[in-house]
Parts: C-alpha cells; sequence; structure tokens
C-alpha cells in the first residue's frame, strides 16, 4: 500500500494546474458546507433559545381558555394554583418534579402609554427580576441603568420603545392599563433601564415590572397569566413533560390547566427542525457539485494513461491494485481539498460567531410576535467543522469509484496498443 501511496503523488503532481484546480474546487464547496451549515444551525439554535427564554420556556403552564386568546393577554384566566391552594404551593410542587431546574411565573398584560399625539400600545411583563435574569441573562442587553426591583415602581424598557414613547432613563412615565376587574388604571413609574437587542418584542413592544407590583396594580394577588418550566436540557422535555401533566391530573386540574412543550407552543420551530434536516441533504449536494470537477479530471487522466495502465498490468500488477492506486489519488485530492475547505470554513464562522449578521433592516416588516434575533451568529464549533471535513473526504473519495473502476477494467494488450 505504501508503494501505490508513493506513486499517487507521484501522479498528481504531473499536471499540478488540473490538481490544484480539483483540490480548489473541493475546498471551496466544503468552505460552503461549514459556513452554510454554521449559519443555520446558529440561526434555529438561536430562534429555539430565544422562543424559549422568552415565550414558552421548555414547558409552559396556562389554562386552557388562555391559549385561545394569548395574543389578546386577558387576565382573567389565571393560573392561581393547584386545588385552590395558591401559586406558592403550586410552585413548589412543580419545583419537586424530577428533571424540574427552574419554575419562572410570569404576568403578562397589555397597556398603553400616551406620547401627546398618539397613544402607544405597549405589553408588561410582570416578573421576579433575579430567576428573569438567571433564566434568560436579560441584563446582557441592559445598555443603561438597572433591572425594576421588587417593591418599586420601576420600569425597564427596550431603547426603541423608549424613543417612541419620548422618554429617557431615569425620567417617569405613566401606563394606563385594565385590571383583572376591567377597571381603566394609570400608575407612574420611574425608567430605571434600557435594553437594546435584535429582539423586537423586546426592543419595541415589552416593559418590564416587579411581579409583586404587577400583581397588586392588576388586582391579582397570587395570581399569574403563565408559569415556565426550565429543564437542564431541552431534550429531557419528552420525559418531563408526562410528569407534570400527571401532577396536574393528580391535582384534578388537568381539565383548567395546559401543559406544553416549547415545541408545541410555535409552528416555526417545527418548521426549523425540517429545515435542518432539507439543508443536510444540500449539503451533501454542494460536495457532489466539486466532485464533477475531480471525477472530469480522474477520466482525463485514465485516459492520458491508458498505455502506462497496460504496461502495469502486463506487469503483474492486479486490476485491484489499479483501482486503489486511483481511489489514492482522488482521496488525497479529497483529504488536502476538504483539509483546507474545513480550516477556512471554520475561521469565516469564527469570525462572524463573534461579530453576527445583522439583519434589522431586513426584518423590519416583522410581526413583533415572532420572538426572532434580526442579529444572527453562526455556530463555531469543532463538529461542524469536522463533519464537513469527513463529508467531503468520503464523497470525494466514492465518486473516484468511477474512474478508477473504468481504469481497473482495461484489458493489458488493448491498453498498450491506444
Amino acid at each position: 500500500m505504501g508503494f501505490l501511496a508513493k506513486l499517487a503523488f507521484k501522479n498528481l503532481f504531473r499536471h499540478k494546474l488540473r490538481t490544484f484546480v480539483s483540490i480548489v474546487a473541493i475546498a471551496f464547496s466544503v468552505m460552503i458546507v461549514v459556513f452554510a451549515r454554521g449559519y443555520i444551525v446558529g440561526l434555529i439554535d438561536n430562534l429555539t433559545v430565544e422562543h424559549i427564554q422568552y415565550d414558552s420556556g421548555h414547558i409552559k403552564l396556562i389554562t386552557h381558555e388562555y391559549r385561545d386568546q394569548e395574543r389578546l393577554l386577558p387576565l382573567n384566566y389565571p393560573v392561581d394554583g393547584l386545588g385552590g391552594r395558591g401559586l406558592e404551593e403550586m410552585v413548589a410542587a412543580l419545583k419537586d418534579i424530577e428533571g424540574v431546574e427552574m419554575v419562572i411565573p410570569r404576568l403578562k398584560f397589555g397597556a398603553m402609554v400616551s406620547t401627546g399625539d398618539e397613544l402607544v400600545t405597549i405589553s408588561g411583563w410582570g416578573v421576579d427580576p433575579e430567576q428573569e435574569t438567571a433564566f434568560t441573562d436579560i441584563e446582557r442587553y441592559l445598555v443603561e441603568g438597572r433591572m425594576p426591583q421588587p417593591g418599586r415602581l420601576e420600569v425597564m424598557m427596550g431603547t426603541a420603545l423608549l424613543e417612541k414613547i419620548n422618554r429617557r432613563v431615569g425620567e417617569k412615565v405613566t401606563i394606563v392599563f385594565n385590571t383583572a376587574f376591567n377597571s381603566l388604571q394609570g400608575v407612574t413609574f420611574t425608567i430605571v433601564g434600557r435594553t437594546e437587542s435584535g429582539i423586537k418584542l423586546l426592543n419595541e413592544v415589552v416593559f418590564y415590572l416587579p411581579l409583586d407590583q404587577a400583581q397588586r396594580l392588576l388586582e391579582m394577588d397570587g395570581e399569574v397569566t403563565e408559569v415556565l418550566l426550565v429543564t437542564p436540557d431541552k431534550k429531557l422535555v419528552p420525559q418531563v413533560l408526562p410528569r407534570v401533566q400527571a401532577l396536574l391530573a393528580e391535582h384534578g386540574e388537568d381539565g383548567r390547566y395546559l401543559a406544553l412543550g416549547y415545541k408545541d407552543t410555535s409552528d416555526l420551530i417545527f418548521f426549523m427542525e425540517i429545515a435542518k434536516l432539507i439543508y443536510n441533504q444540500i449539503y451533501v449536494f454542494l460536495v457532489l457539485l466539486a466532485c464533477i470537477v475531480v471525477v472530469n479530471t480522474m477520466l482525463m487522466i485514465v485516459k492520458e494513461r491508458t498505455r502506462e495502465i497496460g504496461m502495469m498490468s502486463a506487469l503483474g500488477l492486479e486490476s485491484k491494485d489499479i483501482m486503489r492506486l486511483f481511489l489514492t489519488e482522488g482521496a488525497i485530492m479529497g483529504v488536502t481539498g476538504s483539509l483546507l475547505g474545513a480550516v477556512s470554513g471554520s475561521l469565516i464562522n469564527g469570525y462572524f460567531a463573534r461579530t453576527g449578521f445583522d439583519f434589522t433592516a431586513a426584518t423590519s416588516g416583522f410581526s413583533s410576535e415572532i420572538v426572532f434575533n434580526a442579529v444572527i451568529y453562526p455556530l463555531s464549533s469543532p463538529g461542524n467543522t469536522i463533519f464537513a471535513f469527513f463529508l467531503g473526504v468520503v464523497i470525494v473519495t466514492i465518486a473516484c469509484v468511477i474512474p478508477a473502476r473504468r481504469a481497473a477494467r482495461l484489458e493489458p494488450t488493448e491498453a498498450m496498443r491506444a
């Protein structure tokens, strides 16, 4: 085998330009695979994480009626405990379920702010600041001020929302909303924090306030609109969800409450999972395009070296050895091109994984209901690089079987007369 490898190297350097073009074609296709796969996986993973953090948790607990009207943010279908024993006992029971790491209560409601010229519709999120920070790391988007603190009439808003209502951090804002008893109320808050992110919902629509203040002002003491459950890994949801449903059934609340996995709360997540499978086929197709150049090169080599092949056969080199020789030549080009492509693609992904792609202008028309970060960070990982490298090597080597078999089937006498 060592003899065949040396001979294969020697043969490849006979026509350096042709070999170079083949290697460049492989390298380019593998580089595109590394970049495209990193981009797509990064997009899907980021979308899934943001959906989990700002919409569904790993498991979302709401009432059946609330789900039907969720877009309206109604307050008359609250989550208020198991068997009427209160929210605190319910949270404690949920925390005792194996696989539940955190329980995040949220109280969402619609509100308005007057700018003098118009009424701006916004959404309030009553949250526990400490839990919210631990779950979503919302403070990474905090560019000015701090999170609102429990017991205080304080709010945190997105940059675009503050610009829309012409307010700054440190100023006061009067927010008007309906309570759970449908009475109109206006309350003045101090703006203590400003966030800036590529998520339109957070940047333009949502304001945060302490959960205890939201419950008091909305007359929903001990009640929330949803409870999010967090597991150590989203892959554990299929195991944890039945346990949550069993707890609800045990207390006779399964007819009232609905426990949903994160995939069940968004059709977009389902389609993204399908897209990931489809793109895996596209990656193979990209490498196959490069293989056209390689196969064409190998066929030309077979044609040019027909007499040489006949002579090698006459001197006792078996058909299987001739086939191995040409497969080795193809494999060398595949390994070299795939290595160059994988490394260059990894470097490109590493750069954009830090800087990201900002599609804020292109996504300005998107609905704020879609929890989507306009800044996309491709995934840069060794696994992605290794996947593309082996994909290139395997496909190129397999593609070289066609010219290799053609060379192996040449009859020595006919080949020497060619």
